[in-house]
């Protein structure tokens, strides 16, 4: 092995080798200053390996080089090719299935099933977004007989991208599909605690053809790396998928730079509403995998449990025995469902919410522990008993951690469903049409929870992010808008 991979073993994908380079202009190089950081196995609490780490010195390199291939060769590229190479990426996730897999496991801690469901909704994106690579389209506007004007979409140019831990590889997909198809270039930086799956991602990108420079991938730390991209006067476009308190920081330091376009996914804090019509065992099944799918650590997981007063004890109880058969364990047995937790930092964090709640007098229904000694595991959590003021209601916990309380009629659970400051997702259970479309178009929310297709538009209102990922509509964030006018005949002005 070289100093730029290490050979690494997991249960299921057996040996295989492990990037730790930089990857910039199509090969793995070494960070300047020579910086290494850990990536801790959340399972065991060991080192996997280290990896390279930059730094702004770095991201100059990595810009420079996209720069570079964006006013060269790839400017020029044709729309079907571009659409070739997405294709051709998303036909290499599917090879390297079980691999993207065994490492997002490893290096995230979700369970094996559900990382292998990620992986193919990768490459259902990158395919996506390939057929719409040669799509994108402008329109011819009829103003006088004597002018002739069109519109064109055009790319932003270079395109700086933070992607979170809880879904590494995904939202690696969900960024590098949009903006390649609309003729971009980019520089994406990935979590500091979940690196691997990136760079084995990024070992696939110059066999699919994409030519040196297009898409670099780093891995680094928020701090150095994911601000020096916020800020560099050389990124066109920042697109970060995180925390509302970082987003706020990316935005001061977007407009203080160049002033680069800015899109941003963030936190959540998601109402999942019960009516006493509702089928109570089928909205139990959502409510459970609502909040607890890949651990809790889900930006539109539903956190918030609203349940109308009629059918509360029961739905309670029934809740409670649903979530107690979650199993809770290594993430490559075949029967979990919930793995632990991304990290020590993010252990402690839910742990401490969990305090809290415990100390305003909520009342636990089921969990509020650590599960075993090894590993940042974390039991099921149910709290009852809350008011809408305590910090466990009001506050992303990111955990598998909700609260559950009572409401009366629609009016009462519209605001409930609305008492936070975030809006990014919701749910409304009832056999009622009207009334399943009346509230839901009441709620101050972008999209359902947990509920993540790629011809979808994804994203939230209030301080829950601005622009939409996926769908259609994630093209709009990645392309710029020309209007073009040209005189006709001899006509003068005036």
């Amino acid at each position: 092995m070289s100093d730029l991979s290490v050979q690494l073993e997991t249960p299921t994908a057996g040996k295989y080798t492990q990037p730790t380079g930089l990857f910039i202009n199509n090969e793995f190089v070494k960070g300047v200053d020579g910086k290494t950081f850990e990536v801790i196995n959340p399972t065991t609490e060991e080192v996997i390996t280290s990896v390279h780490e930059a730094t702004e010195k770095d991201v100059d390199i990595a810009v420079a080089a996209a720069r570079k291939a964006f006013e060269g060769p790839w400017r020029k590229e044709t729309p079907e090719n571009r659409g070739r190479y997405l294709n051709n990426l998303a036909n290499l996730f599917e090879k390297n299935l079980d691999l993207l897999a065994a490492v997002e496991s490893l290096d995230n801690g979700k369970a094996i099933s559900m990382a292998k469901v990620d992986i193919s909704m990768c490459a259902g994106c990158l395919r996506y977004y390939g057929g719409w690579a040669d799509k994108i389209e402008g329109k011819v506007i009829d103003t006088t007989p004597d002018t002739f004007n069109y519109v064109r979409k055009e790319p932003i140019g270079v395109c700086g991208q933070i992607i979170p831990w809880n879904f590494p590889l995904l939202m690696w997909a969900w960024k590098i599909g949009p903006a390649i198809a609309c003729g971009n270039t980019i520089v994406l930086k990935s979590a500091e605690q979940t690196p691997l799956g990136a760079l084995v991602a990024a070992s696939l990108i110059k066999e699919a053809g994409f030519p040196p420079g297009v898409i670099n991938i780093i891995s680094g730390f928020g701090k150095v790396a994911g601000a020096a991209i916020a800020s560099h006067m050389d990124v066109d476009k920042v697109a970060f998928t995180g925390s509302t308190v970082v987003g706020r920081q990316i935005m001061k330091a977007a407009a203080g730079s160049n002033l680069k376009k800015v899109t941003l996914e963030l936190g959540g804090k998601s109402p999942n509403i019960v009516f006493e019509d509702a089928d109570i065992d089928n909205a139990i099944s959502w409510v459970n995998f609502g909040i607890f799918f890949n651990h809790g650590q889900c930006c539109c997981a539903g956190s918030r449990i609203y349940v109308q007063e009629s059918i509360y004890d029961t739905f309670v109880q029934k809740f409670k025995e649903r979530a107690s058969k979650n199993v809770v364990g290594d993430p490559f047995a075949k029967d979990t469902f919930q793995g632990p937790q991304v990290s020590q930092v993010q252990f402690d964090r839910i742990m401490s919410y969990i305090k809290q709640g415990k100390e305003a007098g909520a009342k636990v229904e089921i969990g509020g522990e650590r599960k075993g000694d090894k590993g940042y595991f974390i039991e099921p959590t149910i709290f009852s008993n809350v008011t809408e003021d305590m910090k466990i209601v009001q506050e992303e916990i990111f955990g598998p951690v909700c609260s559950i309380s009572k409401f009366k009629d629609k009016e009462d659970a519209i605001r409930v469903g609305n008492s936070t400051t975030y809006g990014l997702a919701a749910a409304v259970h009832t056999k009622n049409l009207n009334t399943a479309i009346e509230v839901s178009n009441a709620l101050k929310a972008g999209t359902a929870y947990n509920t993540l297709h790629h011809q979808m538009p994804f994203g939230g209102f209030k301080e829950s992010g601005i622009g939409r990922e996926l769908g259609e509509a994630a093209l709009d964030n990645y392309t710029q808008t020309k209007t073009v006018s040209i005189r006709l005949g001899d006509a003068l002005f005036g």
